[in-house]
This record gives C-alpha cells, sequence and structure tokens, in this order.
C-alpha cells in the first residue's frame, strides 16, 4: 500500500522493502533475475541493456538512461569521466531525479551503488518500478499494490481454480498468470487443457506465449518458483504490473473509440440541424422576396368590382398564405437557438448561416414584407374610396351633361333662324323678346356648364380611368356653350336692328316667359338634386342630408304659389285672346314653356319626393346597421386587445419569477400555452366581424382604439413570445442537464440576473452584467471600471483572468464571440448559464479526440482505413475516412489518414 510522509512525498511500507529478507539467496536470485528482465525491457528501446545489475549501473549513466525512458523526460547532463567522483555525480543526478517524483530513498546513497552494492541497488531499482510500474495503477479508489491485486482478482474472478490473494503463493501453480492472458487473449491459450498438479507446464506456457505474443520479457524461472516456498513478492508484482500495462491499453482503446464514436454522433446530428436550418430559412426567404413585389405592386384597377377582388386577395393572403409563414419563422429562430445551445454544450464553434441567411437577415425580410403590406392595405383602402368618389363625379358629370345636353338640342338651329325677315311688327317684337328670355335663360344655364368643367377637371386631378371621352365630351360641351353666346349674340343684334319696324308686344307672354324660365330652371335643378346620387359614412351625415330635405320639402307650398301665378298669366292670356278674339299663331313666342310641360315637371317634382324620402330612409338604415357593425366589433376588440396585453406581461412575470424546477415551469408554460391557443376561436371570430366591416366599406370607428392589425400582431407577437419562453426554459434544461448545474444553482443564477434585469428585458448591459458577475462572488478588481461603470472588452478580460483564466487575444475574442456572437453590447440570460457553467463541464476537446485516435492508430502519427472499421461503427468509421485529408508526414505509409487536421476542424479550429 502507498503512503506519503507529512511533506507529501512517497515512501515505501516497510514491509515492502525489508532489507534483512534479501540475505535469502532464493529470493534475492529471483529479484536479480526479474529486475534485470524489467530494465532491459525499457532499455532496449534505447538500443542498450545490462548483464549484472549491481556493476551495470555504478557509473550512474544506464541508470540516467533508463529514468529517460520510462519517465519521458530528460536528466541533467550525465558526467562522461571514469573517476569515482563522476561516477557518484551522475548516480546523485538519477536518485535526485527519484526523489523529485515524490519518492522518499531511505537509507540509499550514491557511494553504495558506486560501490557496487547489491542490497542497496536491488532496493533502488524497486523502488523505481513500485513508482514507474506500480503506483499509477489504480482500480476503484485502490491504487499501487492493493490497485495490482484487486485487478488481478476482478480479471481471475471467472477462474474457480484460481485463488489470487496476494503476489507469492497465489502464483506458484501458474494458473493465475494464465487465466490473466486467456480473459484479455482467449485465442492464445487453450485454458481447458492446464491442470492445477502441473505447475511448470502452466508457468511455462504462461511465460512463453507473454513473451511471444504480449512483448513481456521472461521475468521469472519456473523452477525457481516452483522449489521456492514462497516466491519473492517484487519480483511476483513486477511481472504482473507488466500484464497489467499491457492489457490495460486494450480498455483504453475501447474508451478512446468510445470518445471519438460519440464525437462524430454529436457532429452528425449538428450537420442535420445545419442543414435543416439552410433549407427553412431559403424557403422563407424565397417566399418573402415572391410576396414583397405582389405587396408593392400599386398598379391600381379601373374598376371597384376589380378593386375589391384585389381586396379580397389580401384577406386571403392574411388569413390563408401568412400564418403558417409565421409559425415557419418561429419554428426556425427555435431551431437555430436550440442549435446554438447544443453547439455550445458539445464545445463546438457557434453556427454561422451562409451570407445573407441569419436570423437578423430574416428578421429584416420579415420587416419589409410586413412594411410593404402595411402600405399595400393602406392603399387599397385608399384607391377603394377614391374609385368610389371617381364614380359618384362621373355618375354626377353624366347627369349633368344630358341636362344640359338636353337643353342645347336645337339651340343652334333655332339662334340661326331667319323668321324676323319675314315676321310681322308684333312678331319682330315677339321674337326679341323671346330671344331676351332666351339669353336670360343661358345665363341661367352658365352655373350649370361650370359645374360641368369643374366636375371634369376633378376626375382628370383623380386620374379617372375614362377621362378621355369626359374629357371630349367636356369640350364639346364647351365648345357648343361658346357657340351659342356668338349665335346668340348675332341674333340679338339683327333683332335689334329690325325693333324700330316692330312696336306691338305682347307684354302677358314676355311676362310668362320671365317667370316661367327661372321656376322651370327652379323645377330643373330640384329634380336633378333629388335625383343625385349620395355618399355617406356616418349617422351624423345621412342626418344632414335629411334635415336639408325638409328644408326643401319646406319651400314647396311657396313654390306651387309661384307655379299658380305663372298659370294664372297664361290663363290671362288665354282669357284676352278669347275676349277680343285675337289671332295669334302658334305658341308664346318668348318663350317654348308651356303650362303643360309646367305642370309636367311640377308632378315630376311631386313624385320625386317622396322617393328621396324612402332613398334616405334606407341610407339611414344602412347607417344604423353600420352602426352596430362597428359597436359589435368594438365590444369584443376592447375585451381580446387587453387580454392579449395582459397574457403578453404574465408570460413576462413568468419567465422572470422562479417556481419550483425547471421541468415544472416547462409543464406551466405549455399549459399556458395550451390556454392562450384555445382563445382562438375568439380571434377568428373577431376576424369574421372585421370582415363585415370591410365589406360594408365601414373605414373608421370610434368606439375602440384597436383595428383588426393591432389583434393581428398582438396574437401573432404573443404566441411568438411563449414559444420563445417555452424554448429558452428547454435551452436551460439542456444546459443543466450537460454541464451539472443543480437547480439552486440555476435559481442563483436566475435571481442575480432578474435583480440586475431592471428594466425586465431579459438581458443585461455591460454595466448590470458586471454588477451581476459581482453579486455571485466574482473579484473584477478593476477601480476605473468601477467609475465609469462600463465593462468593456478589457474589463471583461481582467474580470476572466482574475477568476484563473490564462487567456490570449485569440482567445479572448471567441470567449467574447461565445458570450455576444452578435456583437449587440448585451448579454442574454442563456449566454449568462453557459459563461457561468462552461468551465465545471466535462466537455471533448479536440486534443483528447486527438488523443483517441493515437491511441487507435497504436500510438502512430496517422491512422489507416481499416484501423477505423475495425473499431469504430460502420457510419461513422466511413464517415471519417470520407473526411480525412491523406497524411503527408515523413513516416507517411499508402492509404495514411491525417487524423490530427481532422479532429482540430471537428472544434472549428480548422477547415473540414
Amino acid at each position: 500500500m502507498d503512503h506519503y510522509d507529512e511533506d507529501g512525498n512517497y515512501m515505501q511500507q516497510e514491509d515492502d522493502w525489508d532489507r534483512d529478507l534479501l540475505l535469502d539467496p532464493a529470493w534475492e536470485k529471483q529479484q536479480r533475475k526479474t529486475f534485470t528482465a524489467w530494465c532491459n525491457s525499457h532499455l532496449r528501446k534505447a538500443g542498450t541493456q545490462i548483464e549484472n545489475i549491481e556493476e551495470d549501473f555504478r557509473d550512474g549513466l544506464k541508470l540516467m538512461l533508463l529514468l529517460e525512458v520510462i519517465s519521458g523526460e530528460r536528466l541533467a547532463k550525465p558526467e562522461r569521466g571514469k573517476m569515482r567522483v563522476h561516477k557518484i555525480s551522475n548516480v546523485n543526478k538519477a536518485l535526485d531525479f527519484i526523489a523529485s517524483k515524490g519518492v522518499k530513498l531511505v537509507s540509499i546513497g550514491a557511494e553504495e551503488i558506486v560501490d557496487g552494492n547489491a542490497k542497496m541497488t536491488l532496493g533502488m531499482i524497486w523502488t523505481i518500478i513500485l513508482r514507474f510500474a506500480i503506483q499509477d495503477i489504480s482500480v476503484e479508489e485502490t491504487s499501487a499494490k492493493e490497485g495490482l491485486l484487486l485487478w488481478c482478482q476482478r480479471k481471475t474472478a471467472p477462474y474457480k481454480n484460481v485463488n489470487i490473494q496476494n503476489f507469492h503463493i497465489s502464483w506458484k501453480d501458474g494458473l493465475g498468470f494464465c487465466a490473466l492472458i486467456h480473459r484479455h487473449r482467449p485465442e492464445l491459450i487453450d485454458y481447458g487443457k492446464l491442470r492445477k498438479d502441473d505447475p511448470m507446464t502452466n508457468l511455462n506456457t504462461a511465460f512463453d506465449v507473454a513473451e511471444k505474443y504480449l512483448d513481456i520479457p521472461k521475468m521469472l524461472d519456473a523452477e525457481d518458483i516452483i522449489s521456492t516456498l514462497r516466491p519473492d513478492e517484487k519480483a511476483v508484482m513486477t511481472y504482473v504490473s507488466c500484464y497489467y500495462h499491457a492489457f490495460s491499453g486494450k480498455q483504453k482503446a475501447e474508451t478512446a473509440a468510445n470518445r471519438i464514436c460519440k464525437v462524430l454522433a454529436v457532429n452528425q446530428e449538428n450537420e442535420q440541424l445545419m442543414e435543416d436550418y439552410e433549407k427553412l430559412a431559403s424557403d422563407l426567404l424565397e417566399w418573402i422576396r415572391r410576396t414583397i413585389p405582389w405587396l408593392e405592386n400599386r398598379m391600381p384597377e379601373n374598376t371597384m368590382q376589380a378593386m375589391q377582388q384585389k381586396l379580397e386577395d389580401f384577406r386571403d393572403y392574411r388569413r390563408l398564405h401568412k400564418p403558417p409563414k409565421v409559425q415557419e419563422k418561429c419554428q426556425l429562430e427555435i431551431n437555430f437557438n436550440t442549435l446554438q445551445t447544443k453547439l455550445r454544450l458539445s464545445n463546438r464553434p457557434a453556427f454561422m448561416p451562409s451570407e445573407g441567411k441569419m436570423v437578423s437577415d430574416i428578421n429584416n425580410a420579415w420587416g419589409n414584407l410586413e412594411g410593404a403590406e402595411k402600405g399595400y392595405e393602406e392603399w387599397l383602402l385608399n384607391e377603394i374610396r377614391r374609385l368610389e368618389r371617381l364614380d359618384h363625379l362621373a355618375e354626377k358629370f353624366r347627369q349633368k351633361a344630358a341636362i344640359h345636353e338636353a337643353w342645347t338640342d336645337g339651340k343652334e338651329d333655332m339662334l340661326q333662324k331667319r323668321d324676323y325677315e319675314t315676321a310681322s311688327l308684333s312678331e319682330i317684337k315677339a321674337l326679341l323678346k323671346k330671344h331676351e328670355a332666351f339669353e336670360s335663360d343661358l345665363a341661367a344655364h352658365q352655373d350649370r356648364v361650370e359645374q360641368i368643367a369643374a366636375i371634369a377637371q376633378e376626375l382628370n386631378e383623380l386620374d379617372y380611368y375614362d377621362s378621355p371621352s369626359v374629357n371630349a365630351r367636356c369640350q364639346k360641351i364647351c365648345d357648343q356653350w361658346d357657340a351659342l353666346g356668338v349665335l346668340t349674340q348675332k341674333r340679338s343684334e339683327a333683332l335689334q336692328r329690325t325693333e324700330k319696324l316692330l312696336e306691338t308686344i305682347d307684354q302677358l307672354y314676355l311676362e310668362f316667359a320671365k317667370r316661367a324660365a327661372p321656376f322651370n330652371n327652379w323645377m330643373e335643378g330640384a329634380m336633378e338634386d333629388l335625383q343625385d346620387t349620395f355618399i355617406v359614412h356616418t349617422i351624423e351625415e345621412i342626418q344632414g342630408l335629411s334635415t336639408a330635405h325638409e328644408q326643401f320639402k319646406a319651400t314647396l307650398p311657396e313654390a306651387d304659389k309661384e307655379r299658380q301665378a305663372i298659370l294664372g298669366i297664361h290663363n290671362e292670356i288665354a282669357k284676352i285672346v278669347q275676349t277680343y278674339h285675337v289671332n295669334i299663331a302658334g305658341t308664346n313666342p318668348y318663350t317654348t314653356i308651356n303650362p303643360q310641360e309646367v305642370n309636367a315637371k311640377w308632378d315630376k317634382v311631386r313624385q320625386l319626393v317622396p322617393q328621396r324620402d324612402q332613398a334616405l330612409i334606407e341610407e339611414h338604415a344602412r347607417q344604423q346597421n353600420n352602426e352596430r357593425l362597428r359597436r359589435q366589433f368594438a365590444t369584443q376588440a376592447n375585451v381580446i386587445g387587453p387580454w392579449i396585453q395582459n397574457k403578453m406581461e404574465e408570460i413576462g412575470r413568468i419567465s422572470i419569477e422562479m417556481h419550483g424546477t425547471l421541468e415544472d415551469q416547462l409543464t406551466h408554460l405549455r399549459q399556458y400555452e395550451k390556454s392562450i391557443v384555445n382563445y382562438k376561436p375568439k380571434i377568428d371570430q373577431l376576424e369574421g366581424d372585421h370582415q363585415l366591416i370591410q365589406e360594408a366599406l365601414i373605414f373608421d370607428n370610434k368606439h375602440t382604439n384597436y383595428t383588426m392589425e393591432h389583434i393581428r400582431v398582438g396574437w401573432e407577437q404573443l404566441l411568438t413570445t411563449i414559444a420563445r419562453t417555452i424554448n429558452e426554459i428547454e435551452n436551460q434544461i439542456l444546459t443543466r442537464d450537460a454541464k451539472g448545474i443543480t437547480q439552486e444553482q440555476l435559481n442563483e443564477f436566475r435571481a442575480s440576473f432578474n435583480h440586475f434585469d431592471r428594466d425586465h428585458s431579459g438581458t443585461l448591459g455591460a454595466d448590470e452584467f458586471k454588477a451581476c458577475l459581482i453579486s455571485l462572488g466574482f473579484d473584477i478588481g478593476n477601480d476605473a471600471q468601477k467609475r465609469t461603470g462600463i465593462m468593456d472588452a478589457e474589463d471583461f478580460k481582467t474580470c476572466l483572468i482574475s477568476m484563473g483564466y490564462n487567456l490570449g487575444e485569440n482567445e479572448f475574442s471567441r470567449i467574447m464571440s461565445v458570450v455576444d456572437p452578435n456583437r449587440m453590447g448585451i448579454v442574454t440570460f442563456q449566454a449568462f448559464i453557459d459563461f457561468m457553467s462552461r468551465e465545471a463541464a466535462d466537455t471533448d476537446t479536440a486534443d483528447q479526440v486527438m488523443a483517441s485516435f493515437k491511441v487507435l492508430a497504436g500510438d502512430k502519427n496517422y491512422i489507416l482505413a481499416d484501423e477505423l472499421r475495425r473499431e469504430l461503427p460502420p457510419d461513422q468509421a466511413e464517415y471519417c475516412i470520407a473526411r480525412m485529408a491523406p497524411y503527408t508526414g515523413p513516416d507517411a505509409v499508402p492509404g495514411a489518414l491525417d487524423y490530427m487536421s481532422f479532429s482540430t476542424a471537428l472544434y472549428g479550429e480548422s477547415d473540414l
């Protein structure tokens, strides 16, 4: 059993080195042969050997060479002189080196070794064997002699005729040696043919097989073992330790293969996740790329029906096409975060997507999509309003143009008549008065012509699709109006020239014409107004029209009196004609208006009034229905909007508070998510009400501040937030399980993080991160930092060094890229936990993987494909063979593969 003194130096137990017992010649003989063979097994690696153990070590040269071979270290330069002082100096260098390894040499001096003291020389060699061949043996927390004995007992346990209890008499029958070989290399010994009563055969079989197949020299003689009552324990231990070291290499190879399999499995899984991310990101970006031009297309349609179809297409996009893409975007962010977490947990470099496929690039593209979407919907509504206005103006233009054209019909021919040339004086005067009345009528129509021109101008300004035909019709009316003005002026001048020839005029006709013309114009205007279409959007507007209509109806009694007065003039004319038998040829020479026409138009006005009443009543009912739709939408929106806000705040509190384990929090969040998803029918119901509002062309709602867009955005944010919060808890569970962090540690980290996350943003700024580290016991030790409150790169590096990190510039840059990979100047809670627990985790490194490959390669600098296929599973062996570069070192052989560059590439230190 190994022991250490008060100074921590290794020393032997007394019973391991009882110098008196060495006086036993049999034991001394066994030790000489065993120790000599053990030394030669190492010295032959340096091309030399010893014959006599006490003579060949006297000058200290081979002793120093032996220590260099078994330790792998260089000793001080030896003295090459032949004098005693030179030999003592060399032996002392060897003894000093042994002492530097924690071995306390008792009563062994350089002079005794130089003098060839066999007892001291054997004791020194046993001390070397114990330190370099046996001390490092460890089995289930036991070491050295007890560990080696326990290993022998475990390996020979299945063999009923072997009972290893010590390192002397338990080995005399030779079955113990044979059992060890058979347990590890059953093909070398036919154990069933061995007999316990034939120790000579057993021992020689074991020694021969070990020398031939296991490269273990013969350190013991079968005759000595059998003939000695109690074989030398040290000789047996030395020889058995060679078995341990020979067979432990196979276990190391299995461990190395398992480590490589684990690393390759993680790497293959991560590569699949990266490919999945790239494909999903490409598909989503392609959909956004195709959709944005459609949303940015502002080419208006010419008709309301076409624009309504565009609006319906946009509703389908919002209801059917966009929601799945919102889910894909959320899932993409979740996959990216999970992949980065797995990469950090497996000590791999962070995943950098292809150019243009970062999460930030997708968010920017999504923002552009939503910007185009918002502008598109606003443009659609404005275009519908514009077309509605245009249709109204166009109809108004057609009505006024038709009325004007009907009035001007035949006026040019009438003005061009030369009937005054053959008329009598009374007829001339009648024609003159008639012309004056026409001029009055023409002036009355001036307003209508100006209105027609104004409407045409407005249609042009609003970019009416049929503007050319409107402009042509308006130009024709204006040209005709100018021609009428010119013709009127010419006829007036002609009548004035003949006025002196005409003396009589019928005043009653003239009076009739003067009063009938404006009244007729009033009736035409009234009919036009009563037939005019109207567009309103609120009850107040329709009430205003109804009030104006009631005011118009109030003027009808006075208008009826005027009508009766005009008809009275005509009756007076008829009375005079009847009374005085006046011969009147034709109708009233001063006007084309007759009583029948006045009565017909008056009847038409009276007929249009109730029709106007009915139209206003129907529009009022429609506006009341619109108001009901507004209130119906507002009632639901005023409930759903605050509900979404409350849920967002509750999720924020859940993510900050620490109730129960992470699994409890995850269960609670998933139940919470289910309750949120169950609320979706209310959102769909509100969508239905919103569609009714849009179909009714309702553009505003004073009963609520929430629009359907607000509700949609809030609902999408709520679903995204709960999904991200669940993903954060899942990643914390992954980090906890992989890093070995306890629930109490996580609670402490979360409490400190929440305490300094004063704005509840879920991230820490440089100042908050610094304060949080100090609260957890890190000594920042930078006065300048304390004054400024800012943790820049140098301050953070100083903090890491104070915690025991030995960082160069490249290593520090790597850590900063892990804590803040996007260079945002903030530290998330996940990055904070990774930083706090990174060094405590048992993660693989490139050096460990490289060392594992070296074991599989048999300590060579390269590895062969057959060796990989023999030690690794088929798929992972082929994975390595496909990716390993050919080895080009000086010791390269055909088919040699470079496992070193492959190992560094796995951890991002070179290209794979």
